[in-house]
C-alpha cells in the first residue's frame, strides 16, 4: 500500500513544481535571444577593458571580488576541516577517555595551523585591497 501512496505523491509534487514552473518562469520562446556575435565582442573587449589605462575602474572591482573570494574560501575551507577535526578528536575522546589529553594537544597543535591557512587568505585580500600589484 506504501509504494501506490509513494507513487501518487510523487507525481502530486512533480505536477504542482511544473506547474509554478510554467507560471513564473518565462519559457525561451518568450525572450529576446542574444546573438552570438554580441557575446563574442564582449569576450573579446573584456580583457582590453580590464587593462585600460585612466580612470579604469575594472582592476579595482575585479581586486575586491578576488578578495572577496580569497577570505571566503579560506574561512570555509578552514571552517569545514576545524569541524571534522574537533568532531573526530571528541569521537575519541568518548571512545577512549584515557588519552583525552594527547587528542586535546593535537586537537589545538592542527586548529592552529587550520587557522594560519585562513589567515594567509586575509593577508590575500588584504594586499589585493589596499596594496594592489595590479595598480601602477
Amino acid at each position: 500500500m506504501a509504494a501506490p501512496r509513494s507513487a501518487v505523491l510523487t507525481v502530486a509534487v512533480l505536477a504542482a513544481c511544473g506547474a509554478l514552473a510554467a507560471t513564473f518562469v518565462p519559457s525561451p520562446a518568450r525572450q529576446a535571444p542574444v546573438p552570438v556575435a554580441a557575446l563574442s565582442a564582449a569576450a573579446l573587449v573584456a580583457p582590453t577593458a580590464a587593462h585600460a589605462e585612466g580612470d579604469s575602474v575594472w582592476i579595482p572591482a575585479l581586486s575586491a571580488v578576488g578578495a572577496g573570494f580569497a577570505i571566503g574560501l579560506a574561512a570555509i575551507g578552514s571552517g569545514v576541516g576545524q569541524g571534522i577535526a574537533s568532531g573526530r578528536c571528541i569521537d575519541g575522546i568518548s571512545r577512549q577517555p584515557e588519552v583525552a589529553d594527547d587528542l586535546r594537544g593535537v586537537l589545538l597543535l592542527s586548529l592552529a595551523f587550520m587557522e594560519s591557512l585562513t589567515i594567509y587568505g586575509l593577508v590575500i585580500a588584504l594586499v589585493l585591497l589596499f596594496a594592489n600589484p595590479l595598480i601602477k
